[in-house]
């Protein structure tokens, strides 16, 4: 993979080099999400469990603040703040209330956020702003067929749509969503979760779609069954293997993801062994969800 400059160069969930070398600290202050993802269930928080999604707590802005900062004095390999849920950041006001005051406090800070893209197009000029220079779309596929099957709710401008509007709204506003992005000077990231028997043929076709567009790279990540998907078996291996250089020949594959949870702190891959399992050591837990 190509070496990422700039803000990238440092992020372990951007750069294979950064990897086991930086950390993160994700930051979970947006509660609210407009998709239900067929994969996700945000319900249950085990602290030995490492998906999306999950948290041991709830942070305001001003916690978030206090909690990085801890974080910052405790690990100082950390080179990024992101948000990445429990919900859809661009949902939820906390989010660009958090990274303006990160921006004002830590400005050497690298600021990430991750998205499903719905909203995207109207909030590029918002995360600008605040200071946010990379960022994650979650795109699963290109056509409303498979679409269908990974979206169980669409909700835009307060109100739930069936799927035979919501689904192709999601797609055309990821699509503008991660144009506005990169023309905007982010590095963008495309996130796909491999579904087997659902969207296996549609990860060629993503990847094309973010090469053309200018992001840096791809990022699949196998099916952690869960949500409607309880009972569906996740990618093999050799599954997962396929996809990639399949996807590799349009863009740069990221291979290092742990699909971390939405409150994960330090540097990736080193985590089980600088603490117990399923503790926080920099992490005070605040008020439940």
């Amino acid at each position: 993979m190509p070496g990422l400059t700039g803000p990238a160069a440092e992020h372990p969930c951007f750069s294979g080099g950064a990897h086991r070398r930086f950390g993160r600290i994700h930051l979970p202050v947006a509660p609210r999400c407009n998709l239900q993802c067929a994969y996700c269930d945000r319900r249950y928080d085990c602290p030995n469990e490492s998906r999306p999604g999950v948290t041991s707590s709830l942070l305001t802005p001003k916690d978030a603040v206090q909690r990085t900062a801890l974080a910052l004095a405790r690990e100082p390999r950390i080179r990024v703040a992101g948000v990445a849920g429990p919900g859809e950041p661009l949902d939820n006001p906390e989010t660009y209330e958090t990274f303006r005051l990160l921006h004002r406090r830590f400005p050497a800070l690298t600021l990430c956020v991750s998205t499903n893209g719905l909203l995207l197009p109207d909030r590029v000029e918002a995360l600008t702003d605040c200071g946010v220079r990379t960022l994650t779309i979650t795109i699963n596929a290109v056509h409303p067929g498979p679409a269908a099957a990974l979206y169980s709710s669409v909700r835009w401008r307060g109100t739930v749509l069936p799927p035979e509007e919501g689904v192709p709204l999601l797609l055309s506003r990821q699509r503008e969503g991660l144009e506005r992005a990169v023309q905007a000077g982010f590095t963008v990231k495309v996130n796909t979760v491999l579904v087997p028997g659902v969207n296996q043929d549609e990860i060629p076709s993503i990847a094309a779609l973010a090469g053309a567009a200018g992001a840096a790279l791809m990022n699949i990540t196998p099916l952690i069954p869960c949500g409607l998907l309880a009972g569906r078996a996740p990618p093999t291996p050799a599954q997962l293997h396929h996809v990639r250089r399949l996807a590799g020949a349009h863009l740069p594959q990221f291979t290092h993801c742990r699909q971390c949870r939405a409150d994960a702190c330090g540097v990736p891959g080193l985590e089980a062994k600088e603490a117990p399992s399923g503790s926080h050591p920099v992490l005070n837990r605040s008020r439940t969800l």
